[in-house]
């Protein structure tokens, strides 16, 4: 019968004038106005989603996590109940019970009194406006499936990404620029590539918009010099009328999304560029960020377009800073490859975090720092020293959109392996976000082929309302 009426509407719009037709883009648009503001299921906490994805999993011990046993028992065996029945990705059995005691002084800072790394001097200065959870946990031990579940609450390819899920909930407050962009650094892209911010089985309206740091920030999006607005003005409207006559006969919403990208790709072309354009930005924000030449690409970069964006309305920006995998070897050495990493990302995080706090935008944004995964308490041997992946406990912060500042929740066992209180999981982290943007994990679904999908899977979730103010 649906199907039926399905059919019978698209016949009668199809035969009809102009004006009927009219009156039909107004209601499919309408009925796709996917990223306009929508109604939250309880009174949100925040409205927009900054997330500093450090690709490769970040070492918890090298950067948050002080446990003065582990570096008294450097080299000695860990006891074998830690690792009996655990897998570990490309460790050497030989190598598997050696503890690797960090190389690093830590401090306790603010009057919150949060253990920090000497690796992050910037952000030990902002500990009292940090939630810093110690015993995140997830199920996947390799890269791009750790990635996928973090990104997307599941390991399979398909899955919408939290930034798509947030923006399905919730729309977008800015007109002109999309409702989920992603930034990257770092000397390749994430491993996992475009799933990770993919729409999965939502409409890809949700997907993220990657910008570029260099020339246009999107491919293509410059008008030919050849071509006037008023001729680009044409060739749009007709390719909108072309996507709506198929729209009205076949009732795809993929079409109907394809309007929108054209129109919002039209409207970028002023937008985009202007937001790109940080020579308005004062030399203090300038400094405060760390960036030394404001046309090169960098995550400190990233981090003061974060800022710009959500200011435009964006609802959620994901930056990668890749290259944080900590094996050992010639550019994976925890001695010296991690000291340039942090200092790579120390200063702009703390930055985003002071910058968003001063505008009066950190109550309404969370600000997410984490990777995939941690770092395993025992040392890899290769050509280096390093560290494998870790599931069991790995470190994550927050800051803003109602997170409860100046507290590290969650205590770990003296070598840093797992939880010995508060555990966490990725899918906690996922019911919490959403919790504090006025959604509720298990609400927010959508049914396709049969099956309903969510970010939160079928698993318990739990919002964990003692990281909460």
């Amino acid at each position: 019968m649906n199907d039926l009426l399905s059919q019978t509407r698209r016949h009668f719009f199809s035969r009809c004038g102009i004006g009927v037709g009219s009156m039909a883009l107004g209601s499919l648009m309408a009925r796709d106005a996917a990223l306009a503001p929508k109604k939250t299921h309880f009174p949100a906490k925040a409205k927009n989603v900054i997330f500093l994805f450090m690709a490769g999993g970040p070492s918890q011990l090298e950067l948050f996590e002080h446990k003065p046993l582990l570096t008294k028992l450097n080299g000695k065996p860990i006891p074998e109940s830690y690792t009996k029945g655990k897998r570990f990705a490309f460790m050497d059995s030989s190598h598997r019970s050696d503890l690797l005691g960090p190389k690093i002084g830590f401090k306790q800072h603010g009057q919150s009194g949060a253990w920090v790394s000497d690796y992050l001097p910037h952000t030990a200065k902002i500990v009292d406006d940090l939630s810093i959870v110690t015993t995140c946990k997830t199920d996947l031990f390799n890269h791009a499936p750790a990635k996928f579940y973090m990104n997307t609450g599941s390991g399979l390819f398909g899955r919408p990404s939290m930034g798509a899920w947030v923006t399905y909930g919730l729309g977008s407050e800015c007109d002109d620029l999309p409702g989920f962009v992603v930034l990257q650094s770092g000397p390749r892209g994430p491993r996992g590539g475009a799933v990770l911010w993919g729409s999965g089985v939502l409409p890809t309206t949700y997907q993220g918009v990657p910008l570029r740091n260099t020339g246009d920030p999107i491919v293509n999006l410059s008008t030919p010099k050849e071509i006037s607005a008023k001729q680009q003005r044409q060739v749009v409207d007709a390719v909108r009328e072309l996507n709506l006559k198929r729209l009205i006969e076949t009732g795809d919403d993929e079409i109907s999304t394809r309007i929108n990208a054209y129109e919002m790709a039209y409207r970028m072309q002023t937008s985009a560029p202007e937001l790109m354009d940080t020579s308005g930005e004062s030399q203090a924000t300038l400094d405060l960020y760390g960036i030394k030449d404001p046309k090169e690409t960098s995550f400190a970069r990233n981090c003061l377009l974060a800022r710009r964006l959500v200011e435009r309305g964006v609802r959620f920006v994901q930056l990668y800073d890749t290259n944080w995998d900590h094996h050992g070897g010639p550019t994976e050495n925890l001695e010296k490859h991690m000291p340039l990493k942090s200092k790579d990302i120390d200063q702009a995080s703390a930055a985003l975090v002071k910058d968003l706090k001063q505008r009066g935008l950190l109550d309404d944004t969370i600000v997410i720092w984490g990777g995939e995964f941690g770092r395993t308490p025992m040392g890899e041997v290769r050509e280096s020293t390093g560290r494998n992946h870790h599931i069991d406990a790995f470190t994550m912060w927050f800051a803003g959109g109602g997170f409860k500042p100046g507290i590290t929740y969650g205590q770990t066992d003296e070598f840093g392996f797992g939880a010995v209180e508060n555990p966490v999981h990725v899918h906690d982290i996922h019911a919490t976000i959403l919790h504090q943007l006025g959604l509720d994990h298990e609400r927010l679904s959508v049914r396709s082929q049969g099956l309903d999908f969510r970010l939160t899977g079928v698993d318990p979730a739990r919002v964990v309302k003692e990281v909460l103010a």
